[in-house]
């Protein structure tokens, strides 16, 4: 089903200051795939209001963006809290819903395409335009962030697609950087970020692979290394993590420069990407904050589409098999890729 533009408008009525809404409640990735609009909105509304509603778990996305005027979120039923039951989080929701609702947008954006709680929300917030994401975007090109911007057009706006854009919490940076070891200012070699952890098993890389390409590319870069990677256990039914995995990686990594970074919340993941010279990881929400900071990296992809999700307009090589498991690449393709990678960055 093709979705429309309710009530559609041009902008070149006497409405020169519009009030948007952007809703994306989905991943890490998606959100920042969604701040080139947001920036290009800024650019040529330049005194328009722009607001964005987002859930509590991707809000550090958003954090000390220069492009919004106000930011707004919502706990999902499963990223509760200690202490939290889930009335007192919809409770909480039909607040920000009536704050929103009183503002009176002109527009609401979802970009997320047309998700029923997305559209669910923009409907109970109202405004006299809502624009959704469909398959008229895809005019704009195949990348997801070109398809997000394609909604410029469709508001009577300027096609552009810039960067991604995200501002690092000043405090995670610091927290993070005071743990990394004193004499790493005076040695050579670049400081390569490794990320361990991917949602989708065909996405993950070996903890023995991780593990080889940290020898490797000491011995060739003289690199040191910090490792990153989803806090819990494997065995958590809501958020499974690599501990297990990160310990595997640094029993055999014990005598290179190696600092672990346990990132329990999104701002010190941040934090701890803003300090790398590099990266390499796998497709996901670490690729796309990664990219946001403009940072060089190697990619690997599984059973996803590197057109339409790879990192957005930073330096990197994309490595895919045919089988489409990470699992197949070999951690000298890795840092074959790398080592080129920075020699021409």
């Amino acid at each position: 089903m093709r979705h429309r533009v309710l009530d559609l408008y041009s902008l070149d009525t006497p409405e020169k200051n519009p009030r948007i809404l952007i809703i994306r409640r989905d991943n890490i990735g998606d959100l920042v795939c969604t701040t080139p609009l947001i920036q290009a909105l800024r650019e040529q509304l330049p005194n328009a209001y722009i607001a964005a509603l987002v859930t509590r778990y991707n809000m550090a996305v958003m954090e000390g963006n220069p492009d919004i005027d106000a930011l707004f979120s919502y706990t999902k039923a499963k990223h509760l809290g200690p202490g939290e039951s889930a009335l007192g989080i919809f409770w909480s929701r039909l607040v920000t819903i009536w704050n929103l609702r009183r503002q009176r947008f002109d527009w609401i954006l979802l970009p997320g395409g047309p998700q029923r709680s997305a559209m669910r929300f923009a409907r109970w917030i109202g405004a006299k335009k809502i624009l959704i994401r469909d398959q008229e975007d895809t005019a704009g090109g195949s990348h997801h962030v070109e398809q997000c911007c394609h909604q410029l057009l469709r508001m009577g706006l300027q096609f552009e697609t810039p960067s991604a854009r995200l501002t690092p919490n000043p405090d995670a940076v610091a927290k993070i950087k005071s743990t990394l070891p004193s004499d790493w200012k005076v040695l050579p070699g670049p400081v390569i970020t490794l990320h361990l952890s991917a949602r989708k098993p065909s996405q993950r890389w070996a903890a023995s692979k991780f593990a080889e390409i940290t020898h490797k590319l000491h011995e060739a870069l003289g690199a040191k290394f910090i490792l990153l990677w989803s806090p819990g256990a494997s065995d958590n039914p809501l958020h499974p993590g690599d501990d297990e995995k990160a310990n595997e990686v640094l029993k055999v990594t014990i005598s290179l420069p190696v600092q672990a970074v346990r990132t329990e919340r999104l701002e010190d993941l941040i934090g701890a990407l803003s300090l790398s010279d590099a990266i390499i990881c796998s497709d996901g929400g670490a690729m796309h904050l990664a990219a946001a900071l403009s940072k060089p990296m190697v990619c690997l992809f599984g059973d996803s589409d590197p057109e339409h999700w790879g990192p957005w307009k930073t330096h990197h090589r994309t490595l895919q098999k045919p089988s489409r498991e990470v699992d197949d690449i070999s951690a000298q393709e890795v840092t074959s890729a790398l080592v080129d990678l920075l020699g021409k960055s």
